[in-house]
């Protein structure tokens, strides 16, 4: 077996810098072994080129068994394997069903809707929430930004958004009692607003209209389950917002950049998933049979994940990769919503969404500044801050 690094995931350094740690390690393999309490054989991919491959690799599959969840209710059962647990036919159909309500397009023509909705939260944040004066940006907007365009999207009532927002925050936590108790409400809500789809929100009308020629369509566990999905997998845009403004503040010439030209938005956001979106590592992919990634032996069944960290800084396919630049043109995508079958079928939204967040926000508060050093959790598996201190200045 070829030598390979090792980096360990209960290792500080990797959780404060794992661009530095991964990067390193890049630099020596394609591939590395991470370790750390409870691990068996564990494979990350460090380079762009292999980790491409390996996530359009159809020898290696998601499997249901390497996702955590809490105990529901029997009835939730039905509900809880969602399109990315899926591979092969079964996946492809699904995707192929739900496509047409996340196109690019689609996305764009929701960013009025998006706008009215970050203007009101901006409009409800709070001159100040600490005693120096700062408010928490990630609290008071960053975090329930999310829920409340998912809300609109799905066509929740004005009088249950507010237990949805509670929802959105369990959903974030990503564990604990509030977390499993938060399931199958979420669930109530979603076979309502399947069951109202004639008056529900904009996406639930596209994917009940949605009818391949062959008369194939979602039913109604299919709906519900991906209004399920929905609410877990687009919290997303509360991290990627946060972790851009921190970036941006980090770099005020980029940042004045971008104030001076809005038109920029979209090269910047494109920029921001790739320096600072929130997955470290994707779900891990196991192999149906051995093989090998970058000349390195994989073993059936060995999990294999993808450094972001690494592979989206990697200088064999980005120029001056340690360098953020908003105006970069991106002759190679990056990676940050993964890609192949299981590329995120929400990024059009994420992108439209964040771009809407921060253009507000730095129209809002041309004075806008960190109050105090924004730390990052200790979190090997996602790039996110505990808080958001700013002080506002708000225009005219």
């Amino acid at each position: 077996m070829t030598d390979v690094p090792e980096i360990d995931l209960t290792d500080p350094a990797v959780q404060r810098d794992p661009f530095t740690v991964y990067g390193a390690a890049r630099e020596l393999s394609p591939v590395a072994r991470l370790t750390g309490a409870g691990f068996g054989p564990y494979w990350v991919v460090t380079r762009h080129e292999e980790a491409r491959a390996m996530l359009g690799d159809p020898r290696l599959e998601i499997n249901t068994g390497s996702f955590m969840r809490p105990d529901v209710p029997e009835d939730c059962v039905p509900y809880m394997r969602s399109m990315a647990e899926m591979t092969g036919p079964e996946h492809a159909r699904l995707r192929r069903l739900v496509a047409p309500a996340f196109t690019p397009r689609k996305a764009a023509a929701f960013g009025s809707r998006m706008e009215a909705i970050v203007d009101r939260l901006l409009d409800e944040l709070p001159e100040r929430t600490e005693p120096d004066g700062s408010v928490d940006l990630l609290a008071h907007f960053a975090k329930p930004l999310p829920i409340e365009v998912i809300c609109e999207l799905v066509g929740i009532p004005d009088a249950d958004r507010p237990r949805w927002r509670e929802y959105g925050a369990a959903v974030l936590t990503g564990h604990g009692q509030a977390f499993a108790d938060a399931i199958p409400a979420i669930i109530d809500g979603a076979k309502a607003a399947v069951a109202q789809a004639e008056r529900g929100g904009a996406l639930v009308s596209d994917l009940v209209r949605v009818m391949e020629e062959d008369g194939d369509r979602l039913d109604d566990a299919e709906l519900v389950t991906m209004i399920w999905t929905l609410v877990l997998a687009g919290q997303t845009p509360t991290n990627l917002i946060a972790n851009a403004l921190v970036t941006l503040f980090a770099h005020p010439d980029q940042l004045a950049a971008l104030r001076d030209d809005p038109a920029l938005m979209p090269r910047a956001v494109e920029e921001l998933i790739r320096w600072c979106g929130p997955a470290l590592l994707t779900v891990p992919r196991f192999p149906r049979e051995d093989l090998e990634i970058g000349g390195v032996a994989i073993g059936k069944g060995e999990p294999v994940s993808a450094s972001m960290a690494a592979v989206n800084r990697d200088p064999r396919v980005f120029d001056a990769p340690d360098t953020f630049d908003i105006t970069r043109e991106q002759a190679v995508p990056h990676l940050g919503f993964s890609h192949g079958p299981h590329f995120c079928v929400g990024a059009s939204l994420a992108r439209v969404q964040t771009g809407v967040a921060i253009g507000a926000v730095l129209r809002r508060f041309p004075g806008l500044a960190l109050a105090a050093e924004a730390p990052y959790l200790m979190d090997p598996g996602t790039l996110r801050l505990a808080s958001l201190p700013v002080h506002t200045r708000r225009a005219g």
